[in-house]
């Protein structure tokens, strides 16, 4: 039984690293709510410690802070004024609700709308979205490397049911023969 939650665990957390490139599922979360399910279910001794949770915990709030922070350092790198920024907040907040590629696109159109209506030039403006685009997908990556960061810690601290797993694959060998 074990074995069971640990694969299910790892299933979910795979669903997680997809959300932290996927808007609408916060992957970090998921990754730190799976680690909880396992411990809960397999009980102390099998599942993660209290300081792995910490961990864990700690890294997904990082997560969090890294994805707000990078699209507007990246905006404000690229000459972006408060008008910018503000734009591509609001494009932001407006693309969690309308699917993944506006996701990417409202927050640069909101940047540049901000910066045409604080009365910067079009070229200025289209620094300023640009901007937010490199930030935002530094943030991306940054969060698929948090989250990966997390499935390798669980992974280390639990114990792996490799022995609970072997019965599963009796019969099977390898190509030559074992």
């Amino acid at each position: 039984m074990d074995a069971l939650w640990w694969l299910i665990a790892l299933a979910i957390m795979a669903v997680g690293l997809l959300g932290t490139v996927l808007p609408v599922v916060p992957g970090t979360t998921v990754i730190l709510g799976a680690a909880i399910l396992h411990r809960v279910m397999v009980g102390a001794e099998k599942g993660m410690g209290w300081w792995g949770f910490g961990a864990l915990t700690l890294l997904a709030l990082a997560s969090y802070g890294l994805e707000f922070l990078s699209g507007y350092f990246g905006a404000k790198h690229f000459g972006a004024t408060r008008w910018g920024v503000a734009g591509a907040v609001i494009g932001g907040i407006l693309g969690i609700f309308t699917g993944f590629v506006t996701l990417l696109v409202l927050p640069i159109v909101g940047a540049i709308a901000g910066e045409l209506i604080g009365g910067k030039r079009l070229v200025a403006a289209g620094k300023a979205g640009w901007g937010t685009l490199l930030g935002n997908l530094a943030g991306m990556v940054g969060k698929l490397l948090i989250a990966l960061a997390m499935i390798c810690w669980w992974l280390v601290e639990v114990p792996s049911p490799s022995d609970a797993l072997r019965p599963l694959f009796n019969g099977v060998t390898s190509g030559d023969g074992r």
